[in-house]
Formats: C-alpha cells, sequence, structure tokens
C-alpha cells in the first residue's frame, strides 16, 4: 500500500500543533501508519520537522498570494493577511518554536523570502502614512509572526473561539501599528 506523504505531513502537524513533544510512534499513529513506515519516509524526527518547515512555509507562501499583499490599502492588505494566514497557524506556531530551524547555517531560505515579502507590506503601510514609523517593519514583521502563533495556542488552549481570532489579530496589530492622527 503506497503512503501519501501530504497525508503523513497534515497528520502530523495537525498532532504536533496540538502537542509538540508527541513521539514518532504517536505522529505513525495519528497518520494511520506504522512506525516503521514513518521512518522509511523520515529518518527520523529531524527530518520529519524539515518536511513540515518545507509545508508551513508553501503554506503561508500559498497565503501571501492569496492576501494580494500589493492591492488596495496597506491596512486591508494586512487584515487579507491574517486571515489567509489563519488556516495554517497552527503549523506555523509549532514551528516557530523549533529553534532548530533558526540556527546555524541551514536555515531555508523560504523563511527569508517570507520575511522580505511582510516587511514590504508594514514598509509600504509606513510610507502611505497608514502604520507607525517609530516601530520599524522588521519589528512589526515579528509581532505578525507572535500573534500568528499566540493565536494558534490560544484557540488550541480554548482561552479564544477560532471564529475571533482573525478579527483579534488584525485588529490588535492594526491598533499597534496604525499611525495616530492625533497632533
Amino acid at each position: 500500500m503506497a503512503v501519501d506523504r501530504s497525508h503523513v505531513l497534515t497528520a502530523a502537524a495537525a498532532l504536533l500543533a496540538r502537542r509538540p513533544t508527541s513521539s514518532m510512534d504517536e505522529i505513525a499513529r495519528a497518520a494511520g501508519i506504522g512506525r516503521a513506515t514513518l521512518h522509511r519516509h523520515f529518518a527520523g524526527r529531524d527530518a520529519l520537522i524539515r518536511a513540515l518547515e518545507q509545508l508551513g512555509i508553501e503554506q503561508l507562501t500559498h497565503a501571501l498570494d492569496a492576501a494580494r499583499l500589493d492591492e488596495g490599502a496597506a491596512p486591508d492588505a494586512l487584515r487579507r493577511l491574517v486571515a489567509e494566514a489563519e488556516p495554517v497557524a497552527g503549523v506555523l506556531a509549532f514551528l516557530f518554536t523549533e529553534n532548530q530551524l533558526f540556527e546555524g547555517e541551514g536555515i531555508n531560505e523560504g523563511w527569508t523570502r517570507l520575511d522580505a515579502r511582510i516587511h514590504a507590506l508594514f514598509r509600504r503601510g509606513q510610507e502611505e502614512g497608514d502604520f507607525r514609523i517609530d516601530l520599524g517593519a522588521a519589528w512589526l514583521t515579528e509581532a505578525f509572526y507572535g500573534l500568528i502563533g499566540a493565536g494558534a495556542w490560544a484557540v488550541h488552549d480554548g482561552r479564544v473561539a477560532r471564529n475571533d481570532l482573525t478579527h483579534s489579530i488584525a485588529e490588535l496589530l492594526l491598533g499597534g501599528a496604525r499611525r495616530s492622527m492625533e497632533k
């Protein structure tokens, strides 16, 4: 029986987003395969994490494309981005905690490309006068990632309703990023 790699990654992502310390045995069970089969596809946890990283990068890239970041006002583009990124928030929240993905020479260039696109959105918003200029675009990019990850955990823990997540993240981020019109 052929194993569908995307099914295994999706099952692993769903489990690890809820329980980041799950064992390879637990991941195999969640995917409906045996541990030996899992190990034939992924030599170990590090290989599985790297495959999940690639999946997360691909999913977030798709979210950025769907959000049409270059269209319309920057605040509207940011709202679209949050809405498009919300379905992958759990996977991203898990990946953000995996330090080995962001240390050393083995950092996936996909993260750099994603950062650049989000950074450009915040920079555009600053240049157009929609976002505060006293907070750097790099910081606002990190705040976006932090709120996406925190939101995923809050939904998982039952502290925030899934239906409220997109609005809560976008409006909190915009409320902190938006330039005050008061003199």
